[in-house]
């Protein structure tokens, strides 16, 4: 039936608009949500390697482990300069408190990266793997539905040509 349809040899049973526009509505909001959740992904961490690295932990359901942020690590950096300067002069002062500055940047990156999977990506997956995947196979039952719909229709309809040929030859 599917077939015949695509070859334009069989009539087609048409979903209601309404319905029709929902489904479409619903392709779309998929569309979407797809690319503003990969989007996300590459601005919360730009490394595509580490994407991988997470996603792989993410399905092995492993913790994933802590990474210092690139203003952790400059702090790091500096505060181990003014260590080697010397606290106690201008350039060692000036170095611990920018090191400060910056590593109180990087927790606040890192609570924000956390905060941003877990209260904005993560109802986008619940999205995609759940209530998606609901709408794509209950489309599927019902795309199946139509086609044996529509293939007993067109086995009716050859039958009904059969029995009145039938009685035009009697």
């Amino acid at each position: 039936q599917f077939t015949e349809e695509k070859l334009g040899q069989a009539e087609k049973t048409e979903l209601d608009a309404h319905f029709e526009n929902l489904l479409a509505r619903a392709d779309c909001t998929k569309n979407w949500t797809e690319k503003i959740l990969r989007q996300t992904e590459v601005l919360l961490q730009p490394n595509p390697s580490a994407r991988v690295e997470e996603f792989l932990y993410e399905k092995l359901d492993r913790k994933v482990p802590s990474r210092v942020t690139n203003g952790e690590l400059l702090a790091q950096y500096m505060t181990e300069a003014a260590n080697d300067f010397g606290p106690g002069t201008p350039y060692g002062k000036t170095l611990i408190k920018v090191g400060e500055t910056q590593r109180r940047l990087g927790a606040a990156e890192r609570d924000f990266i956390h905060s941003a999977s877990l209260n904005f990506l993560t109802p986008l997956r619940n999205f995609l793997e759940g209530d998606w995947r609901t709408i794509a196979k209950e489309r599927r039952i019902l795309q199946n539905r139509r086609l044996d719909l529509d293939a007993c229709k067109a086995r009716l309809k050859k039958a009904k040509a059969a029995e009145a040929k039938a009685a035009v030859t009697v």
